[in-house]
């Protein structure tokens, strides 16, 4: 029974990136707001950064759980490996989704005229 999915605290973690990207001044569209700008906000290459090491973490604890599950360990079901796993892939795709995006707007931006 570990690594069970806790809804709790899976909201929390979107609430705060949601909190942390609104401090670049962009508008929530849930809320209709505009989110307050300042010197205070968290820097993108901070929030980037944040975001790679999660995905980091999610596939190390993936891994360290089907290496238990191979050794043997007893405490460890197949359905929980196979979570993890589902999990990290989710992670990683979304990743690569984010920097496919980023590159494709960096192009964009480049080939804008002047």
């Amino acid at each position: 029974m570990v690594d069970r999915v806790d809804i709790n605290r899976l909201l929390l973690e979107m609430r705060t990136l949601k909190s942390q990207t609104q401090a670049f001044g962009g508008v929530s569209p849930l809320e209709g707001k505009t989110a307050p700008t300042g010197t205070s906000g968290v820097a993108f290459g901070d929030v980037m950064s944040q975001a790679v090491n999660k995905v980091n973490e999610v596939q190390q604890a993936s891994s360290a759980l089907s290496e238990s599950y191979i050794r043997g360990d007893r405490s460890v079901d197949i359905s929980d490996v196979m979570i993890a796993s589902q999990k990290a892939s989710v992670a990683f795709s979304a990743m690569t989704q984010v920097r496919n995006k980023l590159v494709d707007a960096y192009k964009d931006i480049m080939n804008m005229p002047v």
